[in-house]
């Protein structure tokens, strides 16, 4: 079994409702393990209930869990044009991993959300890849075969670096189904990777 993890942050719900469709998406695939989680809550408990944040249920994960899966789908709101402090702080306590080479060769992906279409979407998604690039991991993104992102019909989050949505200025827009339909085929799409890299270390092992 290929393990994937989707990790996310989320303040408002947008990014917990795109990893649940990246989770789906993930355990489309046979041969996958699919694990759910999110990242620990940096903003103390007043703030949040004043600035009208959700409530979120979700196991949390640490980072010293990340080497036990072959691929890991990252999801963050964009903060000022890149990942939320609460993932980098995150990925910040993965030095041990860094030192230990123990990311190196997983796959890797990002998905994200944005306040307005040229709100820092794409700076997010690229930027946050930057890390996992220095963990030695394989990025995949969300590939044209999605074709839903090439629409100008509507207005879509996401694009050829990963999937995300638009929440609205005042945070009142939900994912629409399009933006769903990409994270469900991000998801699918890098546990399809990770599966075949998993055979084909088995195979290799078994050689």
């Amino acid at each position: 079994m290929a393990r994937i993890l989707v990790l996310y942050y989320s303040s408002y719900g947008h990014v917990r409702a795109l990893a649940e469709a990246e989770a789906e998406g993930a355990r489309s695939i046979p041969g996958t393990q699919v694990d759910l989680r999110r990242v620990p809550e940096t903003v103390p408990e007043d703030i949040r209930h004043k600035a009208g944040f959700a409530e979120d249920t979700t196991p949390l994960a640490t980072p010293a869990e990340l080497e036990n899966y072959d691929a890991i789908i990252l999801g963050t709101p964009t903060l000022f044009g890149m990942m939320a402090g609460q993932m980098k702080s995150f990925l910040d306590q993965a030095g041990g991993l860094w030192a230990r080479n123990a990311l190196v060769g997983k796959v890797a992906a990002v998905f994200a959300s944005t306040g307005s279409q040229h709100g820092g979407h794409e700076a997010t998604l690229l930027s946050t890849q930057i890390p996992l690039q220095h963990f030695g991991m394989l990025i995949a993104g969300m590939p044209y075969t999605f074709a839903g992102q090439t629409t100008g019909q509507d207005i879509v989050g996401g694009g050829p670096y990963g999937a995300g949505t638009i929440a609205g200025a005042d945070g009142s827009r939900s994912p629409t189904e399009t933006d769903l339909a990409g994270a469900r085929f991000q998801g699918a799409h890098v546990a399809s990777i990770a599966v075949r890299l998993t055979r084909a270390e088995l195979q290799e092992e078994a050689a």
